[in-house]
């Protein structure tokens, strides 16, 4: 059995669970503010601390620093491991107080100037307030780095958890309080941001404490490793950089062109990412240390098995969901959404987004791990050049397209410039590696699309002959629409593949049976 595969596995339940409690973040968010304004505009606002988490947190610096804190253990010990994780820490801590300094100091200029529409003039409030949560989220993902890197994967995956958690009860106890109105409630979620984020950071540190570590503060202009870090970080920076200053942009073209927009696609964005983070970042959090092992050692052949073994495990699993998810939209926003605030025009809003979305979720999770691949060789070059190239793609097209197909666009541009970016990262990474050939994976790919294709088909079908029946009035109604043609398209996916004899599907039932067995 694949250690890949269970290592994973451990690390997906507890991404599952992250996953659902942030689905039912989702849900709360909507019910609360539907698609209006206001949640255009916290939604837009919370974008902006996430730029500075990806790249400081759990972009570029994880990055670099997962493959370094490997070396040194390998190297030196585990002493000058907790050394340079500390100097990491300290330099992070460093950058992220400068960054909020800067958020804070602007927002709050730019409303002393004053002479702004309400909605933006809300957005530069919550933007101004979220800003402290760039620092405390950012240390919880380098603290999340450092554990992956000592091969614990759970407890981290479950930080996550405990933030959906945190964000929910804002919306339930909090942001009644602050107000009768809309307008003054969605303060409280924000509130409810910063108090997550700092539970994040400081849940993980028990476990790292008792693997030896002691957090303090250590000057990191004068650290060896800091200053390996920066240069393999630098390359990486800019490509994330691009990644977010994109996200910002597009956002803005989509808040200026209508006041429902930003808030469809970001609810669409959420039901893509439960199937992609189970699976793809459960995987990729996996192959970066694992790969980087491998490359310190020289092992490139059991490096390139590892890396096609990820992605066929990938494909394996997002490429049903892709499917099913698509021919689905409309009645899972339906079931997870409508309802208060959230209403039936909403429902098409965002299920047109979603189904613009989903062609490109096997891209946007095997760039994820290719990418990964460039990092563990300490390459971060190329796929830094890679997606400043795919971003302005990206933009053009936002800029074409929304106007067009509004959040459905931004859909569009999104999938199309992910499998844009798959094929160069897949073609960089040939020319790296001579002997990475990816022939022995096409009839096991082709097999597994003919049985999406079949499953999707009965997932439609079934829907559509439910719906004639129970309609979807109901919750009960609702639920039999959504999870039936789930689980025959599911569970023909595969029944059919084991039939085929994928090995994907022969290991993940070598994983599943056992436990089975037991429970029987």
């Amino acid at each position: 059995m694949s250690k890949m595969l269970k290592s994973s596995g451990a690390m997906g339940a507890a991404t599952l669970l992250s996953r659902i409690l942030g689905m039912v973040r989702m849900i709360v968010y909507a019910r609360f503010m539907g698609d209006s304004k206001v949640a255009s505009a916290f939604f837009f606002a919370f974008q902006v601390p996430n730029l500075f988490r990806r790249l400081l947190g759990e972009g570029a610096l994880s990055a670099a620093l997962v493959p370094i804190l490997k070396e040194r253990e390998l190297e030196a010990g585990e002493k000058s491991l907790w050394e340079t994780a500390n100097a990491a820490i300290s330099l992070l801590i460093c950058l992220c107080s400068a960054a909020v300094i800067l958020i804070a100091g602007f927002t709050s200029l730019l409303l002393w100037h004053g002479g702004w529409q309400p909605r933006t003039l809300l957005f530069f409030e919550l933007l101004r307030l979220m800003s402290l949560y760039v620092l405390m989220v950012c240390v919880a993902a380098v603290l999340m780095g450092i554990c992956n890197a000592r091969g614990i994967f759970f407890i981290p995956a479950l930080g996550a958890a405990m933030l959906n958690i945190v964000m929910i009860l804002a919306v339930l106890f909090l942001a009644p309080r602050m107000g009768e109105d809309l307008h003054q409630q969605v303060f409280g979620l924000a509130i409810g941001v910063l108090a997550a984020g700092f539970l994040q950071m400081v849940f993980q540190l028990p476990v790292l404490m008792k693997q030896g570590f002691r957090m303090r503060f250590v000057r990191p202009w004068r650290h060896a490793a800091v200053r390996d870090i920066i240069k393999r970080m630098l390359p990486g920076s800019v490509g994330i950089a691009a990644f977010q200053v994109n996200v910002l942009l597009t956002s803005w073209i989509a808040h200026a062109e209508g006041s429902h927009i930003v808030a469809s696609f970001e609810y669409a964005v959420r039901l893509m990412e439960l199937p992609q983070g189970v699976v793809g970042v459960s995987l990729a959090t996996f192959l970066l240390p694992a790969l980087s092992g491998l490359a310190v050692k020289k092992k490139y052949p059991e490096f390139r098995a590892t890396l096609k073994e990820g992605m066929g495990y990938l494909i394996y699993a997002n490429l049903p969901a892709a499917v099913l998810m698509f021919v689905l939209a409309e009645p899972i926003v339906r079931l997870l959404f409508e309802g208060a605030a959230f209403d039936s025009r909403a429902t098409l809003r965002c299920q047109l987004a979603l189904k613009c979305l989903m062609p490109g979720l096997i891209a946007f999770s095997l760039v994820n791990i290719c990418a990964r691949a460039f990092f563990a060789l300490g390459d971060v070059k190329t796929p830094m050049r890679i997606t400043v190239f795919c971003l302005a793609a990206n933009l053009v097209l936002a800029y074409l397209l929304i106007p067009m197909f509004q959040q459905g666009g931004m859909g569009i541009a999104n999938s199309v410039t992910s499998f844009l970016n798959l094929g160069l990262l897949i073609y960089a990474l040939r020319r790296k590696f001579r002997k990475l050939t990816f022939e022995d994976m096409y009839w096991p790919v082709r097999g597994m699309l003919a049985c999406s294709i079949l499953a999707g088909l009965l997932a439609w079908g079934s829907h559509l002959w439910l719906d004639s029946v129970v309609g979807h009035q109901s919750l009960g109604a609702r639920l039999l629409v959504v999870f039936g043609p789930l689980f025959l398209g599911g569970g023909a996916y595969a029944a059919t593949t084991y039939w085929l004899k994928i090995q994907a599907a022969a290991d993940i039932w070598a994983l599943v049976k056992p436990k089975l067995d037991k429970s029987a």
